[in-house]
């Protein structure tokens, strides 16, 4: 890609090639340079909070100021409003800490599947190793989950009771992760594709693969943690509904499987990560990192929480319900076959595919036989078959629509449920840009024949 630039090459001490991080100017910087990323990330903190307060103050409306005059005293009745309801607190710190190194210690000893990691071209083409052992890691969490509700030692409810003090903690630990994965990679040298300028850096990364021990700390992020945490956290949100009603709604259950699915799909397939754009080239920053510890377990469920604390037990009616739960489960078949399908794939032409007939749902057209694809004088091979015949990103059309599934079941009674689909279109719409522009660079000639072999990038015959 002409994005980023190569880190020079050295010899490293015992001879073989290493590679020496060395700040080179970038022809082209992303999410527009230094002062955009920097934006960004304010405007995160801002986006996370601001829906929080409307849901617990505003009941899902919208908060500005009255006029010009009442600015200053707006901004103060916010901040008022964090302080308030949202300090991290001791046992909030206690809650989130210990989950995370529960987790951190299921990924250490859970048996698992032994994956290979695509070659990293910085290392001489090495091949990381992966312990894929999430799905029993997640078995022994849902388990343990049960049972902390069934004895009373932690009732499921406890997490919305303290649902603004968990925000900010998380909000503070992915800060503070971010910042120590930065300082700590520099200090050590191991600067990987570096522009020079530390505000970009830490927000695209320094490191690509950080680890402790068998650790993969990018891995355990994005896989464990943050979809783990929002299925707990909506399972907590239907337990709080019906701490207080009595009751749990038809749309709170919708999104309870919404959100088991999801979950469940990361991570039964979970060998199939190891070779995807996140691990393979995006590095390990500030806009990886705050967004799996913070950005998305707790605003990927305001929908939930909008339900459990402001919407309270709402039925729509019965063919409105039955609909959104047929288009969901349609999406969810086409998106996590169409996974399956591509990375099953890749993994036959490296050789590492296995098979997993315990991981559940087992669903049909997982695997293909016989597939079509393009060789490209790269030696790379572009899949033509089965769902990726009709689309080049028929998996973003299918995750945006069971993301809009998620905000029509809770109503039209407050814009919050929407938020995380305008949030998701526009993340989606971009790393499509950027995905598309990087293989055109990569594939040249080969690229222009698979766009007119498949020329529909989101849905067949419509776009």
């Amino acid at each position: 890609s002409s994005l980023r630039p190569r880190t020079m090459a050295t010899k490293a001490k015992n001879g073989a090639t290493a590679t020496k991080p060395k700040p080179e100017e970038h022809p082209e910087w992303e999410f527009g340079g230094p002062l955009g990323v920097f934006g960004i990330m304010v405007f995160s903190h801002a986006l996370i909070y601001y829906c929080w307060v409307c849901l617990t103050y505003y009941e899902g409306g919208v908060t500005v100021p009255s006029s010009v005059a009442d600015i200053g005293p707006w901004i103060q009745r916010f901040f008022g409003h964090i302080l308030e309801g949202a300090w991290p607190t001791a046992f909030a710190f206690k809650i989130y800490w210990i989950f995370l190194l529960f987790v951190a210690f299921l990924q250490y000893v859970c048996p698992g599947v032994m994956m290979k990691g695509l070659p990293l071209e910085h290392e001489n083409g090495r091949k990381l190793d992966y312990n894929c052992n999430a799905l029993c890691a997640w078995y022994i969490s849902l388990a343990v989950w049960i049972y902390l509700q069934w004895s009373g030692l932690f009732p499921w409810s406890t997490l919305m009771h303290h649902y603004g003090p968990l925000l900010s903690v998380s909000v503070v630990s992915g800060n503070l992760i971010s910042v120590a994965t930065y300082v700590i990679t520099v200090a050590r040298g191991k600067g990987f594709r570096m522009s020079g300028n530390v505000i970009y850096d830490f927000f695209m990364g320094a490191c690509l693969n950080p680890r402790i021990g068998s650790l993969d700390l990018k891995m355990y992020a994005e896989i464990r943690i943050s979809w783990m945490l929002l299925f707990f956290l909506t399972t907590s949100c239907a337990a709080y509904m019906y701490e207080e009603h009595g009751t749990v709604s038809w749309p709170m259950l919708f999104l309870c499987l919404a959100h088991f699915l999801y979950a469940n799909a990361c991570m039964k397939g979970e060998e199939c990560i190891p070779t995807t754009w996140d691990i393979f080239y995006e590095k390990n920053g500030w806009m990886l990192i705050f967004w799996n510890f913070a950005g998305v377990p707790f605003v990927y469920c305001f929908q939930s929480v909008y339900l459990s604390k402001v919407a309270g037990p709402i039925e729509h009616h019965p063919a409105y319900t039955a609909t959104l739960y047929v288009v969901l489960c349609c999406a969810y078949f086409v998106w996590d076959t169409a996974n399956s399908q591509k990375n099953h794939f890749r993994m036959q032409q490296e050789g590492t595919y296995v098979k997993r007939p315990y991981a559940f749902p087992q669903l049909p057209w997982q695997t293909l036989k016989d597939p079509k694809y393009i060789k490209t004088e790269r030696k790379s091979l572009l899949l033509v078959s089965g769902w990726w015949a009709y689309a080049r990103k028929i998996h973003y059309s299918m995750d945006l629509i069971m993301s809009l599934c998620w905000g029509l079941i809770c109503g039209f009674g407050s814009w919050v449920p929407f938020m995380y689909f305008a949030f998701f279109f526009t993340h989606l719409m971009h790393r499509a840009k950027r995905d598309t522009d990087r293989c055109a660079a990569k594939y040249g000639k080969d690229w222009e024949k698979y766009c007119k072999e498949v020329p529909y990038l989101f849905l067949p015959y419509i776009f």
